[in-house]
This record gives C-alpha cells, sequence and structure tokens, in this order.
C-alpha cells in the first residue's frame, strides 16, 4: 500500500527473502486481496473540481423478485457507462439504500450528470440528496489515500 511501484526484487531486499518468495507471495495477494492497481490522483490537476456523494433512496414498490433484478441490471448498466462514477453500491443510513461517488469538471457538468440520472433512473429511485466537496487543495484537509492503512501496522 505504501508503494505498488516497487519491484518483487525491491522487495525481497527490504524483507530480507528471495525474489520468487515475493513473486508468489503477490500472485496470491492478486488472486486473493488486491482488486488492481491504480494512482491516486490530483483531481484538481486533472481539472476535476467536485466530487459528488449522492445517496439514493429506491422505491419500495419493485416488490417481484424479477423487477428488482430488472431494475438492479439497468442501474449497473447505466452507472458502468458513466466513466466519472469512481464508486457505487449499496448502503444502510440516513433512510437511503445506495449511494454513488463521481467526480465532475465543473458544476454545469455535474448538473447535467444529476439531470441525465434523474431522466434515466427516475422511475426507480424515490429520494437523490447529494453532498458536493470542491476538489481544490486548499479545501482537503486529508486526501484521498491508502497509504493511511499501511501507516496503522
Amino acid at each position: 500500500m505504501k508503494n505498488s511501484k516497487r519491484s518483487d526484487r525491491q522487495l525481497a531486499k527490504t524483507l530480507e527473502t528471495s525474489q520468487p518468495t515475493i513473486t508468489r507471495s503477490r500472485a496470491l495477494l492478486e488472486r486473493e486481496l488486491i482488486d488492481g492497481y491504480t494512482v491516486i490522483p490530483r483531481w484538481e490537476k486533472l481539472g476535476y473540481t467536485i466530487l459528488a456523494i449522492t445517496f439514493v433512496k429506491t422505491k419500495q414498490a419493485l416488490g417481484m423478485e424479477e423487477r428488482y433484478e430488472a431494475a438492479h441490471k439497468k442501474g449497473t448498466k447505466w452507472l458502468m457507462k458513466q466513466p466519472n462514477v469512481i464508486m457505487s453500491g449499496g448502503c444502510r443510513g440516513m433512510g437511503m439504500d445506495g449511494f454513488l461517488i463521481s467526480v465532475h469538471k465543473s458544476y454545469s457538468d455535474f448538473d447535467k450528470f444529476m439531470f441525465d440520472y434523474k431522466r434515466e433512473m427516475g422511475e426507480l429511485v424515490n429520494d437523490v440528496q447529494t453532498a458536493i466537496v470542491h476538489l481544490g487543495e486548499s479545501a482537503i484537509l486529508k486526501s484521498l489515500h491508502l497509504k493511511y492503512l499501511a501507516e496503522t501496522e
């Protein structure tokens, strides 16, 4: 978590073990625990100024399992086409049962995204509430990063 760019050879030296041992361990971790390697971007430098955390309450009238499955499939299909949605899923609390986290280059970009969301998914949703976070450096007290988890050990 501290530096995923380190080579197996570098890790073996640091951990005082062999490179093949590290390679086998990494392969096991990648099968069992690691879903992928990614960067933690400096959002503002990439042109993104807004992070939106949106909570949704789906209609309970979905009732029958077939209708639920169809709604779930429709929602998943729509979300997977949205490159600015970086995470989405079910949740509990505040009377909501779903969430999505998205990044946007401007407020008008966010507004269009929400308009499209409500147009496409409105028949499935009772309520939508969004908290908007300004991604400017002076506004963020602690950035999104997994390195903090590595510091707990």
